[in-house]
C-alpha cells in the first residue's frame, strides 16, 4: 500500500493519478506510422541488367533492314530483334538481343551463320557494345567498296552490316546520331551553292554533291571540294587548310 497523496504504483499498465487535470493533448500511437516508415525504407525492386543467362522470350519485335550492295547480285536482309528490359517501369529500355542475316546467295552462308552468331553473343552480354558498329565499318574488301546514294563509301559488306547494326543503334537511342547542327548545315548549303556556282560542275549522279568531289577522311563521304584554300566536306563540316 503507498502512502496517503501519493500516485499509487502502475498496474497492468494504468496509473492512477490523484493531482488535478489543467491540460489535454492527444498524443499520436507512433505504432501506426511504422508500417509508412518501413514503406520507405523497403528497397526498390530490383532492375535488370542485359546479361547472357537472361532467357529468350517466346517473342520478340525487331526491325528489318535491305543492304543492296552493287557489288553481289542478292539482297542481305538483316534482322534485329530487341528485348525490352524492366517494362512497365522507370528504367524500361530496348536493348538488341540477337540478329539474324538472309539471302538467296549462298556464296557467303559460313560466315554470315559465324558472324551473326558472335554478333548476338555481345548483344546479350549486355554492357556497352556500340563498339561492334565501329569495328565492322573498319572492315575492307580487298577489291574496294562501293558508293551508297548520297555519297556515303562503304569499304565491304561486312562495314555495311555495320552500318545498319549503328542505325539500330541510334534508333533505340543507345548511339547519338553524329549531325552537324542547324547552323553548320546552312552554312553547308551555302557553300555548295558558292561553289556549284563558281566551278559549273554538276552534281554526281551517285553520290548528289559535286562531280570531282573526294572522300572524307571523317563522314566517309565523297563530298570534299575545295573552298577558299582549304579542303571542306559539304557533309559534315570537316574543313583541312594548307
Amino acid at each position: 500500500m503507498s502512502q496517503r497523496g501519493e500516485p499509487q504504483s502502475a498496474t497492468d499498465g494504468v496509473q492512477r493519478i490523484d493531482r488535478r487535470i489543467v491540460k489535454v493533448s492527444v498524443v499520436e500511437d507512433q505504432r501506426d506510422d511504422e508500417p509508412t516508415a518501413q514503406a520507405a525504407a523497403a528497397p526498390a525492386s530490383p532492375r535488370t541488367e542485359m546479361h547472357e543467362r537472361l532467357a529468350r522470350p517466346e517473342r520478340l519485335s525487331g526491325e528489318t533492314y535491305k543492304i543492296k550492295s552493287p557489288l553481289y547480285e542478292h539482297a542481305l536482309y538483316v534482322t534485329i530483334n530487341d528485348l525490352v528490359l524492366n517494362p512497365g517501369t522507370e528504367h524500361e529500355e530496348r536493348r538488341p538481343f540477337e540478329v539474324f542475316i538472309n539471302s538467296k546467295s549462298m556464296d557467303h552462308f559460313q560466315w554470315i551463320v559465324a558472324l551473326t552468331r558472335i554478333i548476338s553473343a555481345v548483344f546479350r552480354k549486355g554492357g556497352d557494345i556500340t563498339f561492334l558498329a565501329e569495328e565492322l565499318r573498319a572492315v575492307f574488301d580487298p577489291r574496294g567498296g562501293y558508293l551508297k546514294p548520297g555519297g556515303l563509301y562503304v569499304p565491304s559488306l561486312v562495314a555495311e552490316i555495320g552500318l545498319v547494326i549503328e542505325r539500330h543503334l541510334q534508333s533505340l537511342g543507345l548511339l547519338e546520331v553524329d549531325q552537324p547542327s542547324a547552323e553548320v548545315r546552312a552554312w553547308l548549303d551555302d557553300k555548295r551553292v558558292e561553289f556549284e556556282a563558281n566551278s559549273g560542275a554538276g552534281n554526281d549522279a551517285v553520290s548528289g554533291f559535286p562531280r570531282g568531289a573526294t572522300l572524307c577522311p571523317q563522314c566517309s563521304t565523297m563530298a570534299v571540294v575545295s573552298l577558299d584554300g582549304c579542303d571542306t566536306c559539304l557533309n559534315c563540316g570537316y574543313s583541312k587548310c594548307g
